[in-house]
């Protein structure tokens, strides 16, 4: 092998290392999900092909990966499918690319479901469902003591709503959609509300890496000046669409828990604030009187 033969092996480590120069977080993962989108292949199947050298046209379109990812834009953004509770879903720039500590959320949701008496009906409502993760996600593994699970899923956005609809139709599973600010377009009533609102404060805004600020939908990640506003209207229209007994898990940023908190009026009890993986409290679960 000459010096100028560019095998997947010297591809992955030349990326490994220039990723690792720009300080890329998961440097020798990125790669290798890069390299495998460009060469249409598993990332397992990289490690089979370590010696084979990629066509000129392959190469080509990893080198536009390799240059995007070192200008900040996301890996998620680049192969347009990001992996969820072991779902893999279409992403773009219209909607916010699912975080590990969302998967929190719906491990709460599937339990709250679980209680319910065998042979049960339930509704669940996903407000601001951006790529449709967390609908998509209950659906999928609704529990098998559940009659029927009816979800409905709204957002703002036409276009997130489309990529939603998307992931649906992949994964199989019946969602309604519908175009709503919050819960505005929707009657209910619900037994559960699911919700990962915006909840970025101005400041906090301004001080996000890059590769969120610059490329994930603004409408998405900023509530306003103080973070909190999007989730105390929330609040009160998930107080109004619920059944008694119905339950609200909200996801929130860490920075402003202790803000939310008092947010919560005579409408709601059992108000708990949970830890996600990494030990910062992340979900308010509430129930409705």
């Amino acid at each position: 092998m000459t010096q100028d033969t560019w095998t997947v092996k010297r591809l992955l480590e030349w990326t490994t290392d220039f990723f690792k120069k720009k300080e890329i977080d998961s440097a020798r993962l990125e790669a290798e999900i890069l390299l495998a989108a460009a060469l249409k292949i598993k990332r397992i199947e990289i490690y089979t092909n370590f010696e084979t050298e990629p066509s000129e046209e392959k190469r080509s379109v990893f080198r536009d990966f390799v240059k995007r990812r070192g200008a900040g834009e996301p890996v998620a953004y680049l192969v347009g499918f990001k992996e969820f509770y072991s779902l893999s879903f279409k992403v773009d720039r219209n909607v916010l690319i699912p975080r590990p500590e969302t998967e929190q959320l719906v491990l709460e949701a599937i339990d709250f479901l679980k209680s319910f008496p065998e042979g049960s009906k339930a509704e669940v409502c996903d407000v601001g469902t951006g790529s449709g993760a967390i609908a998509v996600t209950l659906a999928k593994h609704r529990p098998k003591t559940l009659k029927a699970l009816t979800v409905v899923a709204v957002d703002l956005s036409p276009e997130a709503l489309a990529i939603a609809k998307e992931n649906a139709q992949t994964h199989g599973v019946v969602i309604r959609f519908v175009e709503s600010d919050l819960l505005g377009a929707v009657s209910g009533p619900f037994d559960l509300i699911v919700s990962n609102p915006p909840y970025v404060s101005a400041s906090e805004y301004e001080a996000l890496p890059d590769d969120v600020k610059k490329f994930e939908p603004k409408l998405a990640l900023l509530a306003g000046p103080k973070g909190t506003e999007v989730i105390e209207r929330l609040l009160v229209e998930a107080a109004a669409k619920l059944s008694p007994g119905g339950r609200l898990l909200l996801e929130l940023s860490p920075m402003i828990a202790d803000q939310v908190r008092t947010l919560f009026g005579d409408a709601w009890s059992s108000v708990s604030l949970l830890d996600d993986l990494a030990g910062r409290p992340r979900i308010f679960s509430a129930t409705k009187k």
